[in-house]
Parts: structure tokens; sequence; C-alpha cells
């Protein structure tokens, strides 16, 4: 039987795309490819945010929806290598203006979230040094 390989993409709605390009693109994604709208599709763009993970961007007329999981976080989140690196991203937001939370240690990495364009809530992480 076949493994799983991991994610291949997560699709996210916005009424902005150019504006959430933007936002994921200071993070450090880049443009994988964007494809114009049509009369039977809508306006696309996939991202690469590292490895051969992508975000499915699609532009639509009504907002996206803004919640938290039901543990409070963003129920999803994108991965830096290091705590300096999550650090340097960290003052990306802020210099942008962008909601962003203060950096927490959790047992195996180090976390924060941070609001896109669209409100939507989005953890990013680095994990810790495993101890042996």
């Amino acid at each position: 039987m076949q493994e799983l390989l991991g994610i291949n993409h997560l699709t996210l709605s916005t009424p902005d795309l150019d504006q959430l390009v933007s936002f994921y693109e200071m993070l450090g994604a880049r443009i994988a490819f964007e494809r114009p709208a049509t009369s039977d599709d809508p306006r696309i763009a996939v991202i690469d945010v590292g490895g051969a993970d992508h975000l499915m961007l699609v532009e639509t007329r009504t907002p996206a929806i803004p919640d938290l999981d039901p543990l409070g976080r963003a129920g999803w989140g994108l991965r830096v290598g290091t705590y300096e690196q999550l650090c340097e991203v960290r003052e990306r937001i802020l210099t942008a203006e962008w909601p962003v939370g203060e950096i927490e240690t959790l047992p195996t990495q180090w976390t924060m979230t941070a609001r896109d364009p669209d409100g939507r809530p989005v953890d990013i992480r680095a994990h810790r040094p495993r101890v042996i």
C-alpha cells in the first residue's frame, strides 16, 4: 500500500487575492502559478510555502470566515526552521502592521498566531530541538 507523503495543498478563499498573496509573500512564500478568472471559474493563485506544500488562494465575492478551531488556535499552520526565523517573521508581520500574538513555548515547538488580511488565523511554528 502506498503511504501518504503529506499535504498537497490547503485552499483558502479571499475577497482580495492580491492582498492575501502579498501577505504570504511577506512570510516567505512564493507564487507557483496564477490563473485568471474565467466565465466558469474564479481567479486563483497557488503559492509555494516550502517543500512540496502549497496554499491555493481563491478569489471569491464572500468574505473569509476568521474562526479559531475548538482549541482556540488557527487549526492549521506554517512552519519555519528555527526560533530565530520565527522571531524574524514576527518582526516582519509587526512592521507590516498585521496582528500577531506573542511567541509561546510548547513542549515540542515555539508558536505564534497571526491574522491574515481577511482576519483568518494562521499559526506559525518552529520545532524545538529534541532532547535525548
